[in-house]
């Protein structure tokens, strides 16, 4: 294993999205990330479309530089068998909630008497200390309550949706690495462990708040909520004369070049609207509206022609498929291929920034279910008969096809 976290060993005792994407990232920083799944499976394994059962395209973006060992967390010996791990592990990722893990004997209390340097990271879905701490979570909630399809309806009057991404399972994962990390330094300066506990909706209330608290910064208020610019209706790709444009005329200097390539130059000292930050922000809606207005009375391609000039930050609106094939993302070799062991030539992504030293990268290809069980339980001191009879109980399994070595 390469990357900057080469020689921590991570268990990763989560499914679904949120948490094994935090692992994912975790595993691409060299990280040995073992994925402990239940005999049937992380239920996204089922999500397709695949080639293979248990395999589906959703699985294979959130679990790759992983290994998985299947235990039954039911029987006992499948809870000793993850305590032999624990005892070992830096980190142990989870995503079930709290009160779940206290009836499995896990709570950071019973497995910080097994291994006090580990670090103890739970994702779920509400703070401990609240009225909600024992409510189930998904994304979709979680959007919910945070007030997304309503700030989603009040800047554009439709119905309340839903973002069509996973903003919270993904945003929540890439808070979690931070924190994990950290932990990790804290741990090799110290020796110590801790028990993070990293719940959605707090730290997407942050998220969003942090853009519309507004007014509301201030007490007694000093106005309502919401940030103008983004409650704006006509804050959107713009119509053009043939499809749409991405553009950002924010700053001073933006408005400026703006003009001046409309040979409007004099409009930005003769119309007070234009003056500062602090005035546009007064005359949005109807500097957008205008805006809007505008854009429709040339092509795309000679809009952002223009933007490039006068460089304003402009970007043509993708298509999923369109974005697959974007020149930049093919020259800098953001897309690959690989031959996976069993679902044969997939694309995949690269770690999306670039390190000097220790650059992450995918470790491992996403592991079919309970694929290094036998591997992974042999460097926990099991014997081949003792593997054997965890595999004949029903405690672990592996592939179709695989034998005790």
């Amino acid at each position: 294993m390469s990357g900057p976290l080469a020689g921590v060993k991570v268990v990763d005792l989560s499914t679904m999205l949120m948490a094994p994407y935090a692992t994912q990232i975790l595993g691409d920083m060299g990280a040995d990330v073992i994925k402990v799944e239940a005999p049937v499976g992380d239920p996204v394994r089922g999500i397709g479309p695949f080639r293979n059962p248990g395999m589906g395209a959703l699985f294979l973006n959130v679990n790759r530089s992983k290994r998985s060992l299947v235990l039954d967390l039911k029987q006992a010996a499948g809870v000793q068998a993850l305590s032999h791990l624990l005892a070992k592990a830096d980190v142990l990722v989870y995503n079930l909630r709290p009160q779940s893990m206290a009836r499995l004997g896990l709570s950071y209390e019973a497995v910080s008497q097994v291994n006090p340097r580990i670090v103890f990271a739970g994702l779920f879905g509400y703070g401990q200390n609240g009225p909600y701490a024992a409510k189930p979570a998904f994304d979709d909630l979680i959007q919910g309550a945070v007030a997304v399809p309503s700030l989603a309806r009040m800047a554009d009057g439709g119905e309340p949706r839903y973002s069509p991404t996973a903003i919270v399972d993904r945003g929540v994962a890439l808070w979690a690495v931070g924190q994990i990390n950290a932990a990790l330094v804290h741990q090799a300066r110290t020796g110590q462990g801790q028990q993070i506990d990293i719940p959605m909706f707090e730290m997407m209330a942050s998220f969003v708040l942090g853009d519309h608290l507004a007014g509301h910064a201030f007490e007694p208020p000093l106005g309502g909520m919401g940030y103008a610019r983004m409650m704006n209706p006509d804050r959107r790709p713009y119509e053009t004369q043939d499809g749409y444009v991405c553009v950002m005329i924010y700053t001073d200097r933006h408005w400026r070049a703006f003009l001046k390539a409309l040979g409007r130059e004099d409009d930005y000292e003769r119309d007070p609207r234009y003056h500062s930050m602090t005035s546009r922000t007064e005359h949005i809606v109807e500097l957008y509206a205008e805006l809007a207005q505008l854009l429709r009375t040339r092509d795309t391609a000679a809009w952002l022609e223009l933007f490039n000039a006068a460089d304003i930050p402009a970007m043509p609106l993708h298509t999923p498929e369109s974005l697959v094939r974007d020149p930049h993302l093919q020259a800098t070799g953001f897309f690959s291929f690989t031959e996976h062991p069993s679902e044969g030539r997939i694309r995949q992504m690269a770690y999306p920034s670039t390190w000097s030293a220790s650059q992450p990268e995918s470790a491992r290809p996403v592991p079919r279910l309970g694929e290094h069980s036998q591997e992974v339980l042999r460097e926990a001191g099991y014997s081949d008969a003792q593997i054997g009879a965890l595999l004949h109980s029903g405690v672990t399994l592996e592939p179709a096809g695989c034998a005790p070595h």
